[in-house]
């Protein structure tokens, strides 16, 4: 039952392509947005894209940079993050995002 402890599982289109970042203590880190649609009424009509941050670290990181591309379906499997830090302003901004612990490519997005 501890499997199911914050798991989040998502099929998606990614809306770019994954950016990957090495930070100064070696470990890299790529983020990309996956949109998700929910359909209300007759089908194809009223569909609401969700959008969700997702987070990779190291050799996931390394892989989504060189294999996903924008538009591209995959599946995730993760967990929820939530983290604030303080706007320029002034303000708290609050983000959540899913950490990567797993990802399956469906399908290849042609250059």
């Amino acid at each position: 039952m501890n499997l199911l402890r914050n798991s989040v599982q998502l099929i998606g289109h990614l809306g770019k392509d994954p950016e990957m970042t090495k930070l100064d203590n070696g470990k890299r880190i790529a983020r990309v947005s996956l949109a998700t649609n929910e359909n209300y009424g007759e089908k194809g009509k009223d569909a609401q894209p969700q959008w969700h941050n997702l987070v990779a670290w190291d050799g996931k990181a390394e892989f989504m940079s060189q294999y996903l591309k924008k538009g591209q379906e995959i599946a995730i499997q993760g967990r929820l993050s939530h983290r604030s830090y303080e706007a320029k302003d002034g303000t708290t901004k609050y983000i959540t995002e899913i950490i990567v612990n797993e990802v399956l490519p469906f399908s290849k997005k042609d250059a």
